[in-house]
């Protein structure tokens, strides 16, 4: 540490003034990356719903299943059996449309026969079930190992599991370090439109099903190869980077919204890789990673760069082994970014697969990025032998880095799951990281001050549970109760005090949550609890969100400990968190509405005719009369109705919302049970019936422009506005609606358009911020000034710096955060006619800030025209 960076080739520039980045490889030839690393969207996940017709079309049953549980009937129908775990796949209708087929490769209805037909060869390969995408398709988890009896199966099971639960004891055991099999993951596909690696992946298989020599045998004798086939069926047939409800599967880890993720997340539990490789598309020459800086600071960075690095070079030079060149093919060399590049592409957010993989014992994690462009443009503009030229050459690519992870895995197997045990044990003993350094990581040239990244983990995290109302205590006890399962979850241990107890000089009652700090995974436990790091200073730039804090996010109070003694806490550990569904014995019912269970609750019983009427906090009143209905929707919603005085005010009525948003936001309205009608310029030029239509309220985000509205249409808008049709907008787009319309008499103010983060907001309490977090999340943040009459601040941003945790920078001197504390970000009032609320931040991003939705929510029902 300390010693001079050696100069790295600069293969990327900042435009400053737009927010953007812009990333340029040497010489891309005649198969140009996109602008942006991968070809990816950095921007923001969020393209419209008019251009992202799926999500807008998808049944209501795709958001079903990816808000109910994982369905992995494959992986549990495991338990307790040897290899191979042969099962016969029933084959999809033969679907001509699906979008492989024009590159020469496997539609999604070839991979169960061939499957069928690999597991037919020998004993070798197994295939599992690991759930089903929210387009309702299958996902294959293929195994590939020597034959293992049911009492061999079982003895690796216990060396996995003392591997993570007693690593102290896996360290100095004779049988891990000769016989355990080392866990290697591939995954692929996990964006639609990057087809290559599931074809990749078949071969390998079939290759090594059949493969008679001895190193084959000494492979799968001593390792276990899992291959997730296709992360992504949905938009594998359909050519698109998301899945059936317009998702990025990539960016979904952190907040797991998504079944295909969750089915991810349970191979990360159940198999324990400590290696993994996610295939991807597309830049020139061959993206492999490690990153550039900043480093995920919960890391154990030391231990995953010393193995990420040398499987990275061993992986670019299979790659460059092939022969491609940029004259004859187009291809040009491999880049490495933590060796090639000096930012841009950085691993601090655990969102992506191969940043979410290290906290469950993967040692060397990479994104691998093919180098021939097909998707997009490419797909609809090149010929068809060109675009076979291509992916052809893509398959092998990624066939080469996938046989390079494995030839590294066997000749490093005892390294990698002796520093796999070292992970867990820094965890369960409360071990100091190892900050990098030449010293620490030998081997790894230019580590600098810049790569540095650690945190100070607390003694503990406590989520409280007051004993009475108005004692400390967390702000919604549904917030609570979902923040536990998601830890639950993600395999972070958790207790519950049996009495009342002191810690950290705070006093918390008896049913409280405790986070012991010193557990395997408690680089997870930290990346969802703490409140994470304003990293403005570090970079110009990030690749991805920077902030992410859940405990400030979904609405649960959080308490950092950070000394003390745990042994005077008597508790036990839990398996799922304690209900907190309730209905007071007598009198009238109060449903908060802090959460967004409780919208959800209450348009379920508006819904279904249960009388409500609004309070003047945001709050709903239920009359006496309504106490079984209140009773079931405490139930399925596991909400609490509180016993009140207060009389309440006009009813509620349904609120239906027709909405021009990102499939993101359209997933969090429908799992707050609003009635959506997706919306978009063209559909309104089309000849849109608000009438017929029902729309009560109209919800504007993305992909409705005003201006660029026919006559027809924009007489429409403006007769449903004047009838009482009120308007919430979000972000450029929703200000821009509102400023076209006429409506609220505000000046829309844009940050930097490249920041976000989780910021501090001041809270002016009310039907749209009453009892919501002091905390919110931005991307492309926006504030309101020039406030006319009747213009209400609803919530501003803090005070000084109101970045919490997240990268935000001013833009040649403007737009920085200094520029928004004290600014109205979210503001209401009445206009023409029109209720509106207009919002600055951004509540629903990627169903992710659970906490904040009620705002929205709230904001809906009282802009309503019921």
């Amino acid at each position: 540490m300390g010693m001079p960076r050696p100069s790295r080739p600069v293969l990327l520039t900042t435009l400053a003034s737009a927010g953007a980045l812009l990333f340029t490889t040497l010489a891309p030839g005649s198969a140009t990356a996109d602008p942006s690393p991968g070809g990816r969207d950095i921007l923001r996940e969020g393209s419209p719903l008019s251009s992202t017709e799926r999500a807008a079309k998808t049944p209501e049953s795709a958001a079903d299943r990816a808000l109910g549980a994982a369905e992995s009937p494959g992986l549990r129908s495991g338990k307790g059996r040897g290899y191979p775990r042969e099962q016969k796949l029933t084959p999809p209708p033969a679907n001509p449309a699906d979008k492989s087929i024009k590159l020469g490769l496997s539609p999604y209805h070839s991979i169960a026969p061939k499957l069928n037909d690999i597991q037919g060869i020998g004993d070798r390969v197994s295939v599992e079930i690991a759930g089903r995408s929210a387009g309702g398709h299958q996902l294959y988890l293929v195994t590939v190992t020597s034959p293992e009896s049911a009492k061999e199966t079982a003895r690796q099971e216990r060396m996995r599991d003392l591997i993570e639960n007693a690593p102290g004891t896996a360290a100095k055991d004779p049988a891990v370090k000769s016989s355990y099999k080392t866990p290697v993951f591939i995954n692929n596909n996990i964006h639609g439109n990057e087809w290559e690696g599931t074809d990749a992946a078949l071969k390998l298989v079939e290759k090594l099903a059949k493969a008679k020599d001895g190193k084959t045998k000494d492979l799968l004798a001593h390792n276990r190869l899992y291959f997730n086939v296709t992360a992504n069926p949905d938009g594998r047939i359909a050519g698109t980077r998301e899945n059936a409800n317009g998702f990025d599967l990539n960016r979904d880890f952190i907040t797991a919204s998504q079944p295909e993720v969750r089915a991810m997340r349970q191979i990360a539990i159940d198999k324990q890789p400590a290696v993994m490789i996610d295939l991807h598309g597309y830049v020139n020459g061959t993206l492999i990673e490690p990153t550039t800086p900043p480093h995920g600071e919960n890391y154990e960075y030391d231990l995953f760069l010393k193995n990420s690095y040398a499987n990275a070079l061993g992986m670019e030079a299979a790659v460059n082994g092939l022969g491609y060149t940029p004259e004859k093919d187009g291809v040009e060399p491999a880049i490495i970014p933590f060796r090639d590049q000096e930012e841009g592409w950085d691993d601090w957010p655990p969102i992506f697969t191969p940043q979410y993989m290290p906290f469950h014992g993967a040692v060397a994690a990479h994104t691998i990025e093919f180098p021939m462009t097909v998707n997009n443009d490419e797909y609809d503009d090149l010929s068809v032998p060109e675009l076979r030229r291509r992916s052809a050459i893509n398959v092998n690519i990624a066939g080469a880095a996938m046989s390079a992870t494995l030839k590294y895995t066997q000749e490093h197997r005892t390294s990698v799951i002796a520093d796999q045990i070292e992970t867990f044990r820094r965890g369960a003993t409360g071990a100091a990281q190892v900050p990098v350094s030449p010293e620490t990581v030998p081997g790894v040239p230019g580590i600098g001050p810049e790569d540095v990244y650690t945190t100070d983990f607390p003694r503990a995290y406590v989520i409280p549970r007051g004993k009475e109302k108005g004692e400390r205590g967390q702000r919604s006890a549904a917030a609570a109760s979902r923040l536990v399962e998601h830890l639950l979850d993600n395999d972070v241990e958790v207790r519950r005090a049996s009495r009342d107890f002191r810690l950290g000089g705070t006093s918390y009652a008896e049913g409280s949550y405790v986070i012991d700090m010193r557990q395997p995974k408690r680089g997870l436990a930290n990346v969802m609890l703490a409140d994470g790091r304003d990293i403005s200073d570090k970079v110009s730039t990030m690749y991805d969100i920077s902030g992410w804090s859940l405990g400030r996010l979904w609405g649960a109070t959080v308490d950092p400990v950070k000394g003390g003694s745990l042994s005077g806490v008597r508790s036990g550990v839990v398996d799922s968190a304690s209900r907190v569904g309730h209905v007071a014995s007598r009198g009238a019912l109060r449903l908060r509405l802090d959460d967004a269970r409780e919208v959800a609750a209450l348009n379920w019983l508006l819904a279904r005719g249960t009388s409500v009427r609004r309070a003047d906090d945001g709050s709903v009143i239920l009359p006496s009369s309504a106490r079984d209905a209140a009773v079931a929707a405490a139930k399925k919603y596991d909400v609490a109705f509180d016993a009140t005085k207060v009389k309440g005010g006009p009813f509620v009525h349904p609120t239906r919302v027709a909405a021009a948003v990102t499939p993101g936001e359209l997933f969090a309205l429908r799992e707050m049970n609003f009635d959506v009608v997706p919306v978009s310029t063209d559909a309104l030029n089309a000849g849109f019936d608000w009438k017929k239509s029902g729309a009560d309220a109209l919800f504007v985000s993305a992909g409705l422009s005003y201006g660029e509205l026919n006559a027809g249409a924009k007489a429409g808008l403006d007769a449903f506005l004047a009838g009482g049709g009120g308007v919430v907008g979000r972000g450029s787009e929703g200000a821009a609606l509102n400023s076209d319309a006429k409506l609220l008499s505000v000046k829309a103010v844009a940050g930097n358009g490249d920041a976000n983060g989780v910021v501090r907001v001041v809270n002016s309490g009310g039907p749209v911020t009453g009892g919501a977090p002091e905390h919110s999340f931005v991307y492309s943040p926006m504030w309101f000034t020039g406030l006319g009459s009747g213009v209400r601040v609803e919530q501003s941003y803090g005070a000084g710096n109101p970045l919490l945790s997240g990268h935000w920078r001013a833009v040649e001197g403007a737009g920085g955060p200094s520029d928004a504390a004290g600014q109205a970000s979210v503001v209401s009032g009445a206009a023409a006619g029109s209720r509106v609320v207009l919002f600055g931040t951004e509540p629903l991003f990627r169903d992710h800030p659970k906490g904040v939705f009620p705002q929205v929510g709230r904001a809906l029902l009282s802009v309503g025209r019921g």
